[in-house]
């Protein structure tokens, strides 16, 4: 997380990070994702790391001007287990040096039937939540266990918390426990919403922001359908939490795992382009305070994320295909997000079936296409006349002086632009040179797509091509995009070994895959080499 906020979230504009919860937790040896929500105590040595990584991680952050908020589970301890990652012994009732048998309401314990919540709001906040033991809240001992593992993470710089289970805690214990915080922690609360229910949303936006757990239900069947009816996407909707207090997502660690058939399932990364357009249309329209999730790859629900040694998480690889790394396929529509704050939608499009467009104020524009054929027109985007680079995607939109462009929107594609979004930026490549006796002038023709901020390089055996080392490779231009372009003067009757690299926004190279490529050039004139992306 600490090399994320650095190289990726920072420069993306996003403004927080969220992380899994970092106290010690019952272990069950990195088989499950679930152990985390089964809090053994208040330490942080948990299956992610320990105290001294957590600070680390934070003032990273903070570096990089990105806040950090940590999932914090205060409504229960666990249901089962006798030991913790941090090699803590405990039992369901007993955490010696923490909690004993009278700080839970277990006299008579009681269990959440699913009945509970249309018929009985009491027991949905007084019983046991999946038979995990629960702490009574309304008790000042245990209020102040809480608020003092809170106090101590705001003491290491923690910013916010994600409030888990909150929908099972009563508003006046939350209350309670918030009014013993110190300093100003932003909270959001995991209250999820279901028609008729006893406990409502409505009841706990006095506390802190909410999570709208309508919204990615919304989500799922709107992309799934038609978009063009979103331009009325509102509160009207039947949406559970008013936008000045929703925190709004696609979908979350719990609700990617929901049965697909079910009203209550989201989209998940294993949707594909319809979740990520389901998730750029999050982030351009205007509806509470948007937050893009970032996990791991699964076919197993209940499988836990990549680990070693007894279920320790090892680190991300954004490339091995185990995490999902979506934050970084949103780091374009996070500095949208940013930069059309506090404006309204206007300048609405749709083809009355999947190709929707909308400007937000003169700030900036999108249009989202979730149909299966390329959609080309001129649209007005309310925009200053200019070039601005597509941040959903690759290219750019050069708009007239009457605030309109004609833009290609490929399927299952969007395009994004704002103000202050220049044009995608294009190295200066090697001028075509004049050839001397003894060389051959080699053009390299490479088909490669980018997202913004990336560009294509050529790099080999050759010094005139950087003796492989990328520092000194050949910048190729991108003025026929998605064909990068550079001519080279290279020794005349020689084989050549090259590859294409592209250099990364962090400064980090991606090499495309083995073998190397490799040609021998003529005894003069010319050569052209036109090769595509591996």
């Amino acid at each position: 997380m600490a090399r994320e906020c650095v190289d990726v979230l920072g420069p993306a504009g996003y403004g927080a990070v969220q992380v899994s919860p970092p106290h010690d937790s019952m272990s069950k040896g990195g088989s499950v994702w679930w152990d985390v929500y089964q809090p053994a105590r208040y330490t942080l040595t948990s299956k992610f790391g320990d105290e001294n990584a957590f600070k680390n991680m934070i003032d990273a952050c903070h570096g990089a001007g990105v806040k950090v908020h940590v999932d914090a589970v205060v409504n229960h301890m666990t249901g089962q287990g006798s030991t913790s990652y941090g090699g803590y012994s405990f039992s369901k009732y007993n955490y010696p040096g923490l909690y004993s048998s009278w700080d839970f309401r277990n006299s008579p314990s009681c269990v959440i039937d699913d009945e509970d919540y249309k018929k009985n709001g009491w027991r949905v906040q007084n019983c046991e939540l999946v038979s995990l033991a629960d702490l009574d809240t309304g008790s000042g001992y245990v209020r102040d266990r809480i608020a003092g593992w809170l106090n101590r993470l705001t003491a290491l710089g923690v910013d916010g918390f994600r409030i888990d289970a909150a929908k099972h805690i009563h508003p006046d214990d939350l209350a309670a426990i918030k009014a013993k915080l110190t300093g100003s922690p932003y909270l959001h609360l995991e209250v999820i919403y279901g028609e008729g229910e006893a406990v409502q949303p409505s009841q706990y936006t006095g506390i802190g922001d909410v999570h709208e757990f309508v919204f990615g239900r919304k989500m799922k069947e709107q992309f799934t359908g038609q978009i063009k009816w979103l331009r009325t996407f509102g509160e009207s909707w039947g949406l559970s939490v008013p936008a000045d207090r929703a925190v709004t997502f696609v979908d979350n660690h719990d609700t990617e795992r929901k049965d697909a058939s079910k009203n209550d399932a989201t989209l998940n990364y294993k949707y594909g382009d319809t979740y990520k357009l389901a998730n750029v249309f999050m982030l351009a329209w205007p509806y509470g305070t948007p937050r893009v999730y970032s996990g791991f790859t699964w076919s197993d629900k209940e499988a836990g994320p990549p680990s070693a040694n007894g279920g320790f998480v090892t680190d991300t690889d954004c490339g091995n295909g185990r995490w999902t790394c979506f934050h970084r396929q949103m780091a374009g529509m996070a500095g949208f997000h940013k930069a059309v704050a506090g404006t309204s939608v206007a300048d609405w499009y749709d083809n009355d079936d999947n190709v929707i467009a909308f400007s937000r104020g003169n700030k900036g524009w999108v249009a989202i296409n979730n149909g299966s054929g390329s959609v080309t027109r001129t649209f007005t985007t309310g925009l200053p006349a200019g070039t601005y680079a597509n941040v959903a995607g690759s290219g750019s939109v050069t708009v007239g002086s009457g605030g309109t462009a004609s833009v290609t929107v490929p399927a299952k594609s969007a395009v994004a632009v704002h103000v202050g979004g220049g044009p995608t930026p294009t190295p200066t490549a090697t001028p075509s040179p004049t050839v001397s006796p003894g060389r051959v002038a080699a053009s390299f023709n490479a088909n490669a797509t980018t997202y913004w901020g990336q560009n294509v390089f050529v790099v080999g055996d050759a010094a005139e091509l950087g003796s492989w080392n990328p520092a000194n490779a050949v910048a190729l231009s991108a003025a026929d995009y998605p064909v990068w372009k550079a001519t080279v003067n290279l020794p005349a009757g020689r084989t050549i070994s090259y590859k294409y690299i592209k250099k990364n926004p962090d400064g980090s190279v991606t090499w495309e895959s083995d073998p190397d490529r490799s040609f021998t050039t003529p005894a003069t004139g010319t050569v052209t080499r036109t090769d595509t992306w591996r």
